[in-house]
């Protein structure tokens, strides 16, 4: 349990009181498996049913029940990722319908500013740059970004092919300015991190090794504090930012719902509660790193 809770506090960054609450939902479900001598690393699907009946039984209420069981969901996935258990017991269980909204996204000016933080005339610094570059311009969840290798990228169609959750497949189409700091990148400054060294990664650390979501969290958060963004930041922020901003400028739900990978329409559909002002004029532009 503690270390699910280091993991997404450097993963995200979360508040105190958020933690405590993760802490208290996990010690809930902890306790009363502990009532029938089971223990919740080994919880079963029907254990979490018992508990969240009893829960409601005795009055929670539905945002209160779901609260819990994203508490969890996200305990459990985080157990089958790092290979502590092989299966998700909450997988199946349906979230009571309560509304979903998003935290207020990053402002276009605060993603300039955030573009333009890493120093582009150090190797790191320039991959840095095309890395956000890229983020912004797709959209790509951030386990996706540090897993790219160099034959996904096909500058002739100016696309990139994602295996995104699931194995599902999906086209997204690279924008001149995420291409220009692409091929930039690749050109000199990946040869200088690699030296001598071989990899098949788009985006090298100086080990020659794939980037980790929590390496990738503290370069978002350092950007962030450099160029004076004081919006809370998360790994996924310029992905909210991408929907956002697009949908802002017209774009269409669905075409929006496809380069996000989004199985449910109705998932993409919270980013409507952010982007209600549509811009009248788009200039043939659909994106500001189209």
């Amino acid at each position: 349990m503690d270390q699910f809770l280091d993991a997404i506090w450097m993963e995200q960054g979360l508040s105190k009181n958020t933690l405590r609450a993760y802490r208290a939902d996990l010690m809930s479900l902890a306790q009363s498996l502990a009532k029938s001598d089971k223990n919740i690393n080994g919880a079963r699907k029907s254990d979490l049913l018992d508990f969240i009946a009893k829960r409601i039984k005795s009055g929670a209420k539905p945002k209160s029940t779901a609260r819990q069981l994203s508490s969890f969901r996200r305990f459990f996935r985080y157990m089958q990722r790092e290979g502590l258990r092989s299966d998700d017991p909450t997988v199946d269980i349906e979230m009571p319908f309560i509304g979903r909204s998003l935290p207020k996204t990053l402002t276009e000016e605060e993603v300039d500013l955030l573009l333009n933080a890493p120093n582009i005339g150090e190797p790191l610094g320039h991959r840095d740059r095309a890395m956000l570059e890229l983020l912004y311009a797709t959209g790509l969840r951030v386990s996706e970004l540090i897993n790219i290798k160099q034959s996904q990228i096909n500058f002739n169609q100016g696309v990139l092919r994602i295996i995104g959750k699931g194995d599902q497949e999906r086209l997204i189409p690279l924008g001149e300015e995420s291409q220009r700091w692409l091929k930039e990148f690749i050109d000199g400054p990946r040869m200088e991190i690699l030296l001598e060294r071989q990899t098949d990664y788009l985006f090298p650390t100086r080990r020659s090794e794939c980037m980790t979501r929590q390496a990738f969290w503290h370069i978002i958060k350092r950007y962030a504090e450099k160029s004076g963004v004081r919006q809370k930041m998360s790994p996924h922020s310029l992905r909210h930012a991408f929907a956002t901003h697009l949908l802002n400028r017209g774009a269409d739900l669905r075409v929006v719902q496809m380069l996000l990978g989004h199985s449910d329409l109705s998932t993409t559909q919270i980013y409507t509660h952010v982007a209600r002002e549509r811009l009248k004029s788009l200039h043939g532009e659909h994106h500001p790193r189209g």
